[in-house]
């Protein structure tokens, strides 16, 4: 089985309410959710939260819900152990793990297709999307020490006077991952086996902050993102 799932906390100290935030016209993890139903090889879409009115809001847009207990809803709790609840939680087991943060609502139905694809490739344990990143650590990156520059952070093996010059480097944009059972319970997203599926940076948008609700926002209403459900 494959299962969804889509982790909805409340108690969002960067903007109150996050998840359930209208984006578009619909609530931000709405999208979320919206895309894993349209993912045919998705058997089940469950949100782990631990909040009812989350839950019924959730139910609302077709979602199968997951309360998970307040310890696992608190500002610093990693990721690993909601998931490992979830398969404890969800009878029969999955074999895979689609997990689809509701801040990155920009993902389309083929991204999360595309990573279903790679995930049976052999010698893979898990698939991450990412996207270029848009500062180069190799060129513009830097630390500061007492007033002074430290340029720059990352040692190239030749000197770069060009940006484009620089070898590309790209960023997580937890839109969506990928995983195997085993992996989860040995407490692992990330192994030397995780392989990559490439998003542009349009459709990474990141939602931490009410800048970027509003650029999320522009970027609906002005239709310079396509979602596919």
């Amino acid at each position: 089985m494959i299962l969804a799932v889509i982790p909805a906390r409340s108690g969002s100290k960067s903007v109150k309410d996050k998840n359930i935030r209208p984006l578009g016209g619909r609530p931000l993890m709405a999208w979320s959710i919206k895309a894993a139903l349209a993912c045919q090889q998705i058997d089940k879409v469950v949100v782990s939260t631990d909040s009812e009115k989350y839950a019924q809001l959730a139910q609302f847009y077709g979602a199968e819900i997951i309360m998970r207990p307040a310890e696992l809803a608190q500002d610093d709790t990693p990721m690993i152990p909601v998931l490992q609840h979830a398969l404890n939680e969800v009878k029969p087991s999955a074999d895979l793990i689609v997990l689809l943060d509701p801040t990155s609502p920009l993902r389309t139905v083929k991204d999360i297709e595309l990573c279903l694809e790679k995930i049976n490739l052999p010698e893979t344990d898990s698939v991450v999307t990412v996207t270029e990143a848009e500062h180069n650590p190799y060129y513009v990156m830097c630390q500061i020490e007492n007033d002074y520059l430290h340029y720059p952070l990352i040692k190239p093996s030749q000197a770069i006077h060009r940006r484009q010059d620089a070898p590309k480097v790209y960023r997580l944009n937890a839109g969506v991952y990928v995983i195997k059972k085993q992996i989860i319970k040995d407490g692992n997203i990330f192994t030397a086996k995780t392989r990559i599926v490439k998003m542009p940076q349009i459709r990474s948008s990141h939602i931490d902050n009410e800048l970027d609700f509003k650029y999320a926002d522009w970027l609906i209403k002005e239709k310079h993102v396509k979602v596919d459900f």
